[in-house]
């Protein structure tokens, strides 16, 4: 049996490929997401996919990762910046966490700079667009497999 990651889409991102290309691309979350399933047979990893724009059922989610899930590959959008509920979710499980995004958060306004979510994760890929996910995957893939 392969080991599971949950990757975790937050608040906004089902409009990926229309909300503000000229920060967050063309590509749509199910691009993203195939391109991110295909990466994942190369790695040896089995994927589960969650998006949802409401706080506390990415938390319930997180809870349920306790019983089969090996890692979480999250990018809890605007929640990055003040969701304690979420970070302390993941702090609960622990599991191995990774945090992405696709834009460079740290030269965005200045209250996208901080993420209460990253000190309770493995580490934070940001900036690199879609590449970002993928990244982070690999690093993941490193803990899990």
């Amino acid at each position: 049996m392969l080991p599971k990651v949950l990757v975790i889409n937050g608040p906004n991102l089902n409009l990926l490929g229309m909300r503000e290309p000229d920060i967050y691309g063309s590509q749509t979350l199910d691009d993203i997401n195939g391109k991110l399933a295909e990466l994942a047979k190369e790695l040896g990893l089995e994927l589960d996919f969650f998006q949802s724009n409401h706080e506390g059922e990415i938390v319930d989610r997180i809870h349920r990762c306790i019983s089969g899930i090996g890692g979480i590959l999250i990018n809890p959008g605007a929640f990055t910046h003040y969701s304690y509920a979420i970070r302390d979710a993941v702090a609960a499980v622990s599991i191995p966490c990774v945090e992405v995004h696709l834009s460079n958060i740290h030269a965005r306004e200045e209250f996208r700079s901080k993420s209460v979510i990253a000190p309770v994760c493995l580490g934070q890929v940001s900036g690199f667009g879609d590449l970002s996910y993928f990244l982070g995957l690999r690093a993941l893939a490193e803990e899990v497999v």
